[in-house]
């Protein structure tokens, strides 16, 4: 558990520099340039990845139970995962309908991901590891909307509906894709097993 906690605390420190020590990360760049910020970005934001994956692995064999979820949970959490991976997709398209309104689609997305997670998972690492990014992409949208009142970041304006389009397909294919192999193979884990539920 402690490789797993020390991800999270890597992974999601570096990615809250900007929102919480922006002093930190100006005076990196100011001292190495931005190419020096963006290398340690890098290193760190991998480290913690790499840790995450492992930690999460090996804690399988003595997480205990939080909680159990009631039954029918993990079918909830799949249709909000549908409603993730296209918010996810939008977060990385010119602005639709769906980015204009959510302004910031992909922490949407990780949040929704976190929280349906959270609904079908109550194993120790799980809560931990789901609860901890679901905080940060709530801090980052209250960071994102405090530098939106100092007029440090605009939202571009509404571009088309077929960007919309986009997403929605993409975005269920990339759905279909995770409960048919890809969640097993990145995770182990089958998001749904035959013969139950």
């Amino acid at each position: 558990m402690a490789l797993l906690i020390l991800g999270i605390v890597i992974f999601i420190g570096i990615h809250l520099v900007k929102a919480v020590a922006p002093g930190l990360r100006a005076g990196v760049m100011a001292r190495g340039g931005t190419g020096l910020w963006h290398a340690i970005h890098g290193a760190c934001a991998l480290l913690g990845i790499v840790l995450i994956a492992y930690g999460f692995d090996q804690s399988r064999a003595t997480t205990g139970m939080l909680y159990n979820p009631p039954r029918g949970m993990a079918h909830l959490a799949l249709t909000l995962m549908l409603v993730a991976c296209i918010c996810l997709v939008a977060g990385f398209l010119p602005p639709g309908r769906i980015r204009t309104v959510l302004k910031h689609p992909a922490l949407v997305a990780i949040k929704i991901w976190a929280f349906s997670h959270l609904l079908a998972n109550g194993e120790t690492n799980s809560v931990l590891l789901f609860s901890a990014f679901l905080a940060w992409a709530v801090i980052l949208r209250i960071s994102a909307k405090r530098r939106v009142r100092a007029g440090e970041i605009s939202y571009p304006p509404f571009v088309s509906y077929g960007y919309d389009a986009i997403a929605v397909v993409a975005g269920t294919l990339l759905w279909g894709l995770f409960i048919w192999k890809l969640h097993e193979l990145l995770i182990g884990v089958a998001p749904i097993v035959i013969g139950q539920g």
